[in-house]
């Protein structure tokens, strides 16, 4: 790489993950001969890896692999190849955004705006597993995906866990070294594609063992390490690879006495004898940030006003608001209007320079050696794939070089990831996902959002949004339909305490002969739990075990819409059987139980249970 250290972060890597990874086989037709090969013809190529730009460039793809890289007359173009012409346009890998939140129907937005590849750090819990199956097995659309599944921390000032969640919901809470331990290998072994801290409230031994985990899985680390107990420099030397949001920096880096809760704040008051100090640590320690500039400072990057106008065109598409989500938009849209009515006066003169020294760290930490990543922090408040854009032109006014800011969205969270073997920049060999853009990126890193053609695993993307787009593995971290296994665990609680008593099923308070006959007034009933969680597609006959309360004799099960059959082994665990014609379709699917007639408790539901979902993976 030119003039930067080396990082390519050792380990082996997970059999899981290169499988999931590789892409589909080369495809095949009926002659049972390869397909046409694609290549790229023309463009100048930026590899991703820093290498010098190379004008008259030639990509030759086969199947979902680039099997060749060079000049023109360097590359041999088979016979009947499909070719794009890129003369006078620049050929990139594909783009990453290195946080995201899980979200059902981002992927045409996502594909549209140039990003391949995303890392969700942690909010998904199993659907994120599934999904992240489905999307890098061609089943969906969508950027490839990798993911935390859950994540260790993020109850301090959070939704307490209830006790009854599942074994991979996210906010995880270790009660000692060895539960930190067990849980990293529990999302580990669960295919987790990193091990994240959610926050630093606990000790430093904590993070260091799960970490450890981690790095002999051959999988990264995260860490907001934002205190009280572990900070960044503490973070560093228990082993985390990626801070995200670069948690806890502005407050380390803080001159002293000064106490805030606003970020840009703290970096008014940037201390640079710290700041310089925590880079050194921080860059000897190979710690890659993902620092969400405009996440922090909305309002105050240069060309705010046209990273709005650039959202609000993309979103006057029909297509696409067929299927967005309203509230995601309204969330959006509401950003933009927060930014314009906040900070005035003598606070928007503080957090401007806030905001200078903000960018200000993130050039300094670049120029000692350190890695910046681009990554949105996409969430309901952001526009994918746009947000990353935004982003990479925050760290252009910073004055990170456009080479590294490239690297930074390409070559290095697949580096940070374990996956450089196989993706993020253009050699041969690589999986073939690829960016054209129709001007110099190198000139001004906003040519990136001037895009050409899109192509994912060796296929040229249909950048075109359609009304009818969707997903079998509907759901978002960040709205009310979520992706946990049960819903509305907290009502559950509060449902059981008010209303069940032992022998069940007598509603309002009343005890009842648990196998007896079904009261007057039905209780209202909650599913605590089901068993298993997925199930593969095309299974034979399955036992769905729903634990809960207040189920009674007359109770229904309805899988997807559709009554079930079930039988009851007590008012809390019904056993329902599901035959291999239900199984037959991927997707999420909702089970509920409903109570006959009228309900004893009605302030507490109408008889209908909250959901519980059953995945059914692809096969």
């Amino acid at each position: 790489m030119t003039g930067m250290k080396t990082w390519i972060l050792g380990g082996s890597m997970a059999v899981s993950l290169a499988a999931l990874l590789s892409g589909q086989p080369t495809r095949v037709n009926a002659q049972g001969q390869q397909p046409a090969a694609l290549v790229i013809q023309g463009g100048t190529l930026i590899d991703g890896m820093g290498g010098a730009p190379v004008p008259n460039s030639v990509v030759l793809i086969q199947g979902n692999r680039i099997t060749a890289v060079g000049r023109a007359g360097q590359v041999q173009v088979p016979a009947g190849a499909q070719v794009i012409n890129a003369n006078g346009k620049f050929v990139l890998p594909g783009l990453w955004d290195s946080q995201i939140n899980y979200t059902w129907f981002w992927g045409e937005l996502f594909l549209n705006q140039g990003v391949t590849s995303t890392i969700d750090i942690g909010d998904g819990e199993e659907q994120s597993v599934v999904y992240r199956d489905a999307v890098n097995k061609g089943k969906v659309v969508g950027p490839r995906a990798l993911v935390g599944i859950g994540h260790l921390g993020g109850i301090r000032g959070g939704a307490m866990p209830t006790g009854l969640e599942s074994a991979l919901a996210t906010r995880a809470d270790p009660k000692s070294v060895a539960d930190a331990k067990a849980m990293a290998d529990r999302y580990l072994a669960a295919g987790a594609d990193m091990v994240m801290f959610h926050d630093g409230s606990y000790a430093p031994e904590f993070y260091k063992a799960a970490f450890d985990e981690a790095h002999k899985a051959g999988k990264p680390a995260f860490c907001r390490c934002g205190g009280p107990k572990m900070g960044p420099a503490d973070g560093a030397l228990a082993g985390a690879d990626v801070f995200p949001h670069s948690t806890g920096i502005g407050a380390a880096i803080v001159k002293d006495g000064t106490r805030s809760n606003n970020e840009l704040d703290r970096y008014a008051a940037m201390d640079d004898a710290k700041a310089q100090a925590l880079i050194q640590v921080l860059v000897a320690h190979h710690v890659n940030l993902v620092p969400t500039i405009v996440h922090d400072s909305p309002g105050y990057p240069k060309d705010w006003a046209r990273f709005e106008a650039e959202t609000d065109k993309v979103f006057s598409e029909p297509n696409l608001l067929a299927y967005y989500e309203p509230h995601f938009l309204e969330t959006m849209r509401g950003t933009y209007e927060r930014a314009a009515r906040a900070d005035k006066g003598e606070v928007r003169t503080r957090r401007q320079q806030g905001y200078l020294n903000m960018l200000r760290w993130n050039k300094m930490y670049d120029a000692a050696g350190g890695r910046v990543l681009a990554g949105g922090d996409t969430n309901q408040g952001k526009a994918p794939g746009l947000i990353l854009h935004d982003e990479m032109e925050a760290m252009q006014e910073a004055g990170i070089p456009r080479m590294h800011i490239i690297e930074g969205a390409t070559e290095w969270p697949a580096e940070v990831m374990r996956v450089q073997d196989r993706i993020g920049s253009l050699t041969s060999g690589k999986l073939a996902d690829v960016l054209i853009v129709n001007a110099d990126p190198l000139q001004d890193i906003a040519n990136l959002r001037n895009v050409d053609t899109v192509i994912q695993d060796g296929k040229v993307v249909d950048r075109t949004f359609h009304a009818g787009f969707s997903s079998p593995f509907r759901g978002s971290a960040d709205s009310d339909e979520g992706v946990s296994v049960v819903d509305r665990l907290p009502w559950v609680v509060a449902v059981k305490q008010a209303t069940f008593r032992t022998g069940g099923g007598g509603g309002g308070g009343q005890a009842a002969n648990p196998l007896g006959p079904d009261p007057l007034d039905s209780p209202q009933p909650a599913i605590e739990s089901i068993t298993p969680v997925m199930v593969a597609q095309g299974s034979a006959t399955t036992t769905l075990s729903i634990k809960g309360f207040n189920f009674v004799r007359r109770s229904r099960v309805y899988f997807d819409g559709e009554s079930v059959p079930y039988k009851r082994v007590s008012p809390t665990e019904l056993q329902v059987t599901l035959d291999p014609n239900l199984l037959a379709r991927a997707g999420r699917f909702d089970v509920v139980v409903k109570n006959p007639g009228r309900v004893a408790d009605p302030a507490w539901g109408n008889g209908t249970s909250n959901k519980a979902h059953l995945l059914v993976t692809f096969r």
